[in-house]
């Protein structure tokens, strides 16, 4: 199980990153994410299809799957949305409470007794969070939209593992299919968006289209196909809460890259200490438990 644990840090490192082309991409974040997962799309089909891994599937799997892919982009939308409306720091940091939803929602999902110890785990994420952002009120718009955000994205992951373990597919088609399904609404919602904002651009700048091939090749297809492989033996919430890792890879990438630092206080340092504590004390107790 030490090469599942592998792929899924991998996989945090590469996610890592994705937050920074939310500030170096122009365009909003809907078409933003329109144009990542349409990218993907062709890309990981181009693979699979050289592979001879493309297979087609029975309509029920496919919109199973393709129902958790909407969940994935509206993920995406809200998570880059937050970062355009305050800064990287505040997108990443509001994407740990991933693990704390994900703490309320599987039980329920999943139809079992809550765990204790993961809510309790969980709470320490949340008091990191709420010490980072309690007393600031400069990016509310932002936060609110990363805290939506966090919550779909802990509703995918709980149920993208559940139709994962019932249809039995591979990772790399649940992968493929979850983008055509998001990529699907997003052609829908685009027409729509650009008619309730005129002014903004849907078309990406050629500096933007050499950054959206790379976005979604290697920082979309990488991590989340590690992340479902992950998902087969580790558990959606142990996953979940050591992807609050992410906010410190991408805040160390954005200070070093934007200069984000000067807008960080001790406060935050402190926050981001009780992120990585949760991390480090859910993955102590499921080794000592056996609990790959």
């Amino acid at each position: 199980m030490r090469n599942s644990y592998i792929r899924l840090h991998i996989s945090i490192l590469l996610a890592g990153a994705t937050g920074l082309f939310g500030r170096l991409i122009s365009i909003n974040e809907l078409p933003l994410v329109h144009w990542r997962v349409l990218f993907a799309t062709l890309t990981l089909a181009i693979v699979l299809a050289m592979q001879k891994k493309l297979h087609r599937l029975p309509t029920r799997h496919l919109l199973q799957i393709a129902g958790c892919g909407l969940l994935l982009s509206i993920h995406w939308v809200f998570f880059y949305g937050s970062i355009k409306a305050a800064n990287v720091s505040i997108g990443a940091v509001c994407f740990a409470l991933v693990g704390f939803f994900t703490a309320l929602l599987e039980p329920l999902i999943s139809r079992h007794r809550p765990s204790w110890r993961e809510l309790l785990l969980s709470l320490i994420t949340v008091a990191g969070v709420v010490l980072i952002f309690g007393l600031d009120s400069r990016y509310r718009w932002g936060i609110a939209l990363g805290c939506i955000s966090s919550f779909l994205y802990a509703l995918f992951s709980i149920t993208s593992k559940k139709v994962q373990a019932s249809t039995g597919h591979k990772s790399s088609t649940m992968l493929l299919y979850e983008l055509v399904g998001g990529g699907i609404l997003l052609s829908m919602l685009s027409p729509i968006y650009g008619q309730l904002f005129p002014s903004v651009s849907l078309l990406p700048t050629p500096h933007d289209f050499l950054l959206l091939m790379v976005f979604a090749s290697i920082f979309t297809i990488g991590p989340f196909l590690l992340q479902l492989q992950a998902l087969r033996s580790i558990s959606a919430f142990t996953v979940n809460l050591s992807y609050n890792l992410e906010p410190v890879y991408t805040i160390s990438l954005a200070m070093i890259l934007f200069g984000e630092s000067r807008e960080l206080n001790n406060a935050f340092w402190m926050g981001i200490t009780l992120i990585v504590l949760s991390v480090l004390l859910q993955t102590f107790f499921n080794f000592k438990a056996n609990k790959y």
